[in-house]
């Protein structure tokens, strides 16, 4: 049993035909056209309506950045597109010949790292999607958790200081503006502002015209520069003392990282538990998670997306 997975990036957009085993079949890319919601749609429609074609696709799963309402219908709120209480769902089925739901992009990730990755095999996972912001999904008792209105799970947007830095979200604090690839931007810029350990870091910049690329950080950090490893053990501080605050509530198996910066690997998730058992409440006294880098990366949108889609059409026939 086939379904689709569409994955509307910010940048582009990927659609894969997926089997049950969460191996894709085929795969399509478009970019994304930005500023034109309209466009947007009907890439969806056509990518969907291709992978569709001859084959025994049940449904298809969309997901996007944003708020998405209980029914996996509406688009209550994304940041990078006009949608506002967007009906994306209805517009697309009056168009496509499988039935369609829409997920939250990190949801959809964190469902196939559970299903298919690094969180297979146990019950209970966070995931956390580090890249420009921080991305999160829960899955509690086999079961995504979208919460009551279906947008929770932003657990980019829990607040770790007060007063602290202004959000996109419109708060001041957020993890996602200690823990994200922007903060990693931020502390290793300060650090080649200092010299020292930061020299590598100043000099990359001066040669880009004044500007630190995250991938010139992250070829640092490959190369140990002492300087870029710094920076990230800061990144890394900060998401490990946030995830003390989610296991204390949450108590995951297994924590799993995703996004660009976790392509880091053991340098990444070393501060993290080190950060994480020194605030962690009553260590010692109860199982502590595992914590392992994603295994699917750039396919998992598309992926978790195909699977919940699956699910949903394979419960609604019962």
């Amino acid at each position: 049993m086939h379904a689709i997975g569409i994955d509307i990036g910010g940048t582009k957009i990927a659609g894969a035909l997926v089997d049950e085993k969460g191996q894709i079949v085929t795969q399509l890319r478009k970019p994304t056209p930005a500023g034109d919601s309209k466009a947007l749609e009907d890439i969806v429609v056509d990518m969907i309506n291709e992978l569709a074609d001859g084959t025994d696709a049940v449904a298809a799963g969309v997901a996007a950045a944003g708020f998405i309402d209980a029914t996996q219908s509406i688009v209550y709120y994304a940041p990078n597109i006009n949608w506002r209480h967007e009906p994306f769902r209805d517009k697309l089925e009056k168009r496509v010949s499988v039935p369609v739901i829409i997920e939250n992009d990190a949801n959809a990730a964190g469902w196939a790292e559970f299903r298919f990755g690094a969180g297979k095999n146990t019950s209970d996972m966070v995931m956390l999607t580090i890249g420009t912001g921080v991305g999160g999904a829960i899955v509690a008792n086999d079961r995504l958790f979208r919460g009551g209105f279906g947008a929770g799970a932003e657990l980019g947007h829990m607040r770790v200081v007060p007063n602290g830095l202004p959000c996109g979200c419109g708060a001041n604090g957020c993890i996602e503006q200690y823990g994200s690839g922007r903060a990693l931007q931020r502390f290793a810029n300060t650090l080649a502002d200092a010299g020292g350990i930061g020299q590598a870091l100043a000099d990359v910049r001066s040669k880009n015209g004044n500007y630190l690329h995250g991938k010139d950080i992250g070829d640092l950090v490959d190369q140990d520069d002492p300087g870029a490893l710094q920076a990230l053990r800061q990144l890394g501080d900060w998401l490990g003392q946030a995830c003390a605050s989610f296991a204390a509530i949450l108590d995951p198996q297994v924590f799993v990282f995703g996004g660009g910066v976790a392509s880091a690997g053991e340098k990444l998730l070393a501060p993290v538990r080190q950060a994480f058992l020194q605030t962690l409440p009553a260590r010692g006294y109860h199982p502590e998670p595992e914590f392992r880098i994603a295994e699917l990366v750039n396919d998992a949108g598309v992926v978790g997306a195909a699977d919940v889609a699956r699910q949903h059409a394979v419960a609604t026939a019962k």
